[in-house]
């Protein structure tokens, strides 16, 4: 056995949860609950990558005698790939705790956006704002996420609706990928919804969007994505359509905001267009998780979002990896769901969507790595990726999303190095 120099090993772990061999493709069906599960588990970590992943025994025999990496114990905890969230908003300004009463009271997410409310009272405090503003407010928000375990996040753009602001919120996002652990995967929305004063001519803004917005991202670098909220009232599913296939024209690749209020036929599109992903489903039809299942397209669940507008039914989880449908989980943080708690969008996964913990903590890693195309780096702890790692005050895994309310992460390390700890 060949003896290594090595800068940081994990040692002792009860579970050492590995996610391996699902790079390629995501874990389909009964796949979501097999973990990679290694008892008494270690890593072995050279720079920012990781080396090896076996048993305690195993790792301790890698180390070079006389050299003497960072230990980390891990006994009696639970070791995992850092958590993954494929689908939040950043580089945004205010706050909207005025609708949460107003939700409480009865009205509902489009009654409130029909009356000025919602995204564009967002949209008119991120104008205000100066972009190292916007850099300031996200990075709060990032720290906050590193604590609860996430390394790799998607932040969308959407609350400029017009050039200027929006490539303001992505190049925040630029500068935060500069500033901050976390990596920060930029996705351009400008058609998250319709600006009032194109509220009876929305096709020119779709003609703004597409003629203006989109090439300047692509030419600017500014976005890897190109997402659309498909909704009624909203954005069309022909609107749509124009609009991811213009971004794919200048790979952008295609994300949609797909059923969430209505049945409309976003699931349907998104197989269309080959998305990366379709997000929300709340109402997605059967034909829909077809498509989407034939299509291989990622399934982006947000059951924070269902728990904050007090839904009743939740995205039909069940159906879908019954169907063949890779499930990823996300927070959607954003103004009207503030939570930047992985952990607690796999506990309301199990609660109200009836997952296992084994299939959240797969939807939360190697399969949201899969919704934003970094399954070559990050999502599962093997060698020669890089090592985004979690220390978690669990004895196992069901622990996770069973332990809910309060923050489990006892180590994050980010690509190699100790991020936070506590």
């Amino acid at each position: 056995m060949t003896r290594l120099q090595l800068d940081m090993v994990i040692l002792n772990a009860a579970e050492l949860l590995t996610l391996a061999g699902a790079s390629h493709t995501p874990k389909l069906g009964k796949e979501m609950n097999e973990l990679g599960i290694i008892e008494d588990g270690g890593v072995a970590i050279r720079g920012n990558q990781i080396v090896a992943v076996d048993t305690t025994k195993n790792i301790k025999r890698l180390v070079k005698p006389g050299s003497h990496p960072q230990i980390i114990d891990a006994t009696n905890k639970t070791v995992l790939p850092g958590l993954i969230d494929p689908h939040a908003h950043l580089a945004f300004a205010g706050s909207r705790e005025r609708e949460f009463v107003q939700r409480l009271q009865g009205a509902t997410y489009m009654e409130i956006l029909e009356a000025g409310g919602g995204i564009n009272v967002t949209v008119k405090a991120t104008h205000k704002a100066r972009r190292s503003t916007l850099v300031r407010l996200s990075q709060q928000i990032l720290n906050r996420m590193l604590e609860y375990g996430t390394t790799t996040v998607e932040g969308k753009s959407g609350y400029g609706l017009d050039p200027k602001h929006e490539y303001k919120q992505l190049l925040a996002i630029r500068d935060l990928n500069l500033i901050h652990p976390i990596d920060v995967v930029p996705t351009f929305m400008g058609a998250h919804v319709v600006p009032p004063k194109y509220k009876y001519c929305s096709e020119e803004y779709v003609k703004l969007v597409m003629e203006k917005m989109i090439p300047t991202v692509a030419k600017k670098g500014l976005a890897e994505f190109c997402d659309v909220f498909a909704e009624q009232d909203v954005f069309t599913i022909d609107q749509a359509r124009r609009i991811l296939n213009q971004g794919k024209k200048y790979g952008l690749i295609p994300k949609v905001h797909a059923d969430e209020m209505t049945t409309l036929g976003g699931a349907e599109l998104a197989a269309e267009v080959g998305a990366i992903s379709a997000d929300h489903l709340l109402k997605v039809s059967n034909k829909g998780i077809q498509a989407l299942a034939k299509a291989q397209i990622v399934a982006v669940l947000l059951p924070a979002t269902a728990f904050v507008l007090m839904e009743k039914e939740y995205a039909p989880a069940r159906k879908l990896i019954d169907a063949g449908v890779p499930i990823a989980l996300a927070t959607d943080f954003n103004p009207n769901c503030m939570t930047e708690s992985m952990q607690l969008v796999m506990t309301l996964a199990c609660l109200n969507m009836r997952m296992t913990p084994a299939e959240a903590i797969s939807a939360a890693t190697i399969n949201a790595a899969h919704a934003i195309n970094r399954t070559h780096i990050v999502g599962s702890l093997e060698p020669n990726k890089q090592a985004d790692i979690l220390v978690v005050d669990a004895p196992n895994h069901a622990y996770i999303p069973y332990h809910f309310g309060v923050n489990l992460v006892n180590t994050v390390i980010k690509s190699g190095k100790i991020a936070f700890s506590c």
